[in-house]
């Protein structure tokens, strides 16, 4: 019997016939029996309560309940109907199984016919699992996984609760108890979908980036995980390596590192608005379609069309990243034709807001820009990048983001019904994955797998801090943590001549937290899996050469608006750098150039300087396009690698005092 939820991306309303085959007659009889929209000579319509019925019944009934009682098709008939059903690959479960959807659909089936289809109606009438009705359908989603197999520490591993987050707040997040939560909240409910928005793997713990994010792609296989969309981490290590997380193979270069293989991911990606260039088509399929009763849902998949901005230029050449929007637009005429009237949209792209974890309270940003054009058939928004949490009713859509880190998981609660395939109601909830509950065994079992492998290097003390550092941003955008990354990428590349050093706050990715025991250390030892944590991208430090006027540009560039909505990236600034700023001027002039100084002096708009950014920055991400016109380029140390020279010369990291940076 075809399976609750069960994938099928092709669903034509006429079944393909083999080539050369005709629809014969069976048993003397026309096998047409559709004329003019109604069943021949036994008044049902298309769309009618009964017509669902029959093909509710055609659709999920096995092979062996067509062809006995009650139905008692002809054998011919039942095996055709089960044939036609598997899609063009004869495998039951894949994206290419047929759902009728039309009575016109049933009728092309070699030998449906008017006997065939009287036998369906009067069986459909008289058991009640074919009657089309109203069916719950629950989905539980997350987004930014980033690989946390483990709780994460700090700020990065708390939900805030209500309004003074130093006091209301929760510890969240690890797939011990993520798993557990999942399964709890799936057994309330026989038709769920476990499903992401992107960057599972990507800017991951040591424990997954040691391995290739291999860990973090068997976690989501252990927990259920059905569909996700690719975000922009997903294209770190480029196409190739995109891939072999889809499908599985060694690693080209490291091999299999745990000894047992790696079979890739259980669930499937998601892209429908990434284009290889040299192709001319997705890279991954654009959308998947699932199916509860005889209820369709339509998925979507795609990540921000700026993903070469805040992914580095190697990982995205060769491939262009279309509109979200409008990409969605175009396929939602392709899933009607197939019978999808329920459209779920996972994208990895986001916004900001000011609430608690399941309000919509001071929502901004692109993601909110985009579900405003969107084709008014979407009725879910899956969203993630921004790390933000909130559930919204847009428009009558619900508009979701899980936080990161495994820290929310998005309970989203459809009613649909049969006939129609519309959506009756709908509504969401942000679960805390809290660590009160008993820890998954199959997730202890993988980490301790990898943490076994792992251990020697992740638990070298490399340094200690006096106090917690964190990559929380003051007022004027700096931070204690920016400012030691700053300074330590400028004493790394100071003999390639650089006088100054800019980090891109994006790139700082959790903090140091002075009581976190990762290894058996001491309270404010830092490890260097903790080092890691903070910096996993493995960025190559670039020194190169701009002028006081593109320096100054490069600051203008760290305010920028889309889809209407404003973005900063403040860069951490090395010692010796400073700057004022007034947060009410226009995007372009906020900086005052009579105030940037190098070592006290001031910026001449004619001279050239060297300056030290990772290359991500110098490729132009993040929107800071004046670097690619920097000359003299030399590449340097890797950004982690400097960071644990910084750290051991320093020891301990102290917390400096916030003034590089003035905001008016």
């Amino acid at each position: 019997m075809a399976l609750m939820g069960q994938a099928s991306c092709s669903t034509p309303d006429e079944p393909s016939v083999p080539p050369g085959e005709d629809l014969d007659p069976l048993d003397g009889e026309d096998d047409d029996f559709l004329s003019g929209g109604k069943t021949d000579g036994l008044g049902i319509e298309e769309g009618s309560d009964e017509a669902c019925a029959v093909l509710k019944l055609a659709s999920l009934a096995t092979e062996s309940e067509l062809d006995n009682a009650p139905v008692r098709l002809n054998a011919k008939a039942a095996r055709e109907i089960a044939r036609v059903r598997l899609g063009l690959d004869g495998v039951q479960g894949t994206d290419d199984d047929v759902w009728f959807t039309t009575l016109l659909g049933l009728d092309n089936v070699k030998h449906v016919g008017p006997s065939a289809f009287r036998r369906l109606r009067d069986a459909a009438a008289t058991d009640s699992r074919w009657a089309c009705g109203d069916v719950s359908v629950q989905l539980l989603s997350f987004n930014d996984f980033h690989g946390n197999l483990k709780a994460p520490s700090g700020s990065s591993g708390r939900i805030q609760t209500g309004p003074d987050p130093n006091v209301d707040r929760v510890d969240a997040g690890g797939a011990e108890f993520m798993a557990t939560h999942i399964k709890a909240l799936k057994a309330t409910n026989p038709n769920t979908l476990i499903v992401a928005a992107g960057d599972i793997i990507g800017a991951t713990p040591l424990l997954s980036a040691l391995f290739h994010d291999e860990p973090s792609v068997e976690s989501m296989n252990l927990m259920g995980l059905t569909i996700s969309s690719v975000g922009n981490h997903e294209f770190d290590e480029g196409l190739d390596e995109l891939y072999r997380m889809q499908d599985g193979g060694c690693h080209p270069v490291d091999g299999c590192q745990d000894g047992d293989g790696f079979e890739g991911a259980d669930f499937s990606y998601l892209a429908a608005n990434v284009i290889e260039d040299e192709v001319g088509d997705t890279i991954l399929p654009p959308y998947t379609i699932r199916r509860f009763g005889h209820a369709s849902v339509g998925f979507i998949g795609m990540t921000l069309e700026g993903t070469p901005l805040v992914t580095s230029q190697a990982g995205t050449v060769g491939l262009t990243f279309l509109d979200e929007a409008d990409t969605v637009n175009a396929l939602v005429p392709e899933l009607k034709a197939k019978g999808v009237e329920t459209i779920v949209l996972l994208i990895h792209e986001g916004g900001a807001a000011t609430g608690l974890f399941n309000q919509c309270v001071g929502i901004s940003g692109p993601i909110f820009e985009i579900v405003n054009r969107l084709d008014p058939a979407v009725d879910v928004v899956i969203s993630g990048h921004t790390n933000a949490a909130h559930v919204c009713n847009i428009n009558n859509r619900l508009v979701t983001s899980a936080a990161s880190f495994g820290r929310l998981i998005t309970d989203i609660d459809l009613v649909i019904n049969e006939k129609t395939g519309d959506v009756v109601s709908m509504q969401g909830q942000n679960n805390i994955v809290t660590r009160n509950v008993t820890p998954d065994p199959d997730q202890t079992a993988l980490i301790t797998k990898y943490e076994r492998f792992a251990a020697p290097l992740a638990n070298r003390v490399v340094a200690a801090i006096a106090a917690d550092l964190t990559r929380v941003q003051a007022p004027s955008g700096e931070s204690t943590l920016g400012q030691h990354i700053a300074d330590a990428q400028l004493g790394a590349t100071r003999a390639d001549g650089a006088q100054a050093a800019f980090m891109n706050p994006g790139g700082i990715r959790t903090d140091l937290v002075f009581a976190q025991i990762s290894g058996g250390e001491l309270p404010g030892q830092i490890t260097f899996g903790e080092l890691f944590a903070v910096q996993p991208f493995g960025n190559i430090l670039i020194t190169l050469d701009i002028t006081g006027a593109q320096l100054e540009t490069m600051l203008e560039q760290q305010w920028s608006l889309v889809n209407g909505a404003e973005k900063a990236n403040i860069l951490a600034v090395s010692a010796g750098f400073a700057y004022t700023w007034d947060s009410t001027r226009p995007i372009g002039d906020r900086v005052d150039p009579a105030s940037i100084t190098l070592n006290g002096e001031l910026i001449d708009p004619t001279r050239t300087y060297r300056i030290t950014v990772n290359g991500f920055l110098a490729d132009g991400g993040d929107g800071f396009s004046v670097l690619k016109q920097g000359t003299g380029r030399l590449a340097g140390p890797l950004d982690l690698t400097a960071f644990e020279l910084h750290a051991a010369a320093q020891n301990p990291l102290l917390v400096g005092v916030l003034n590089r940076i003035t905001r008016r």
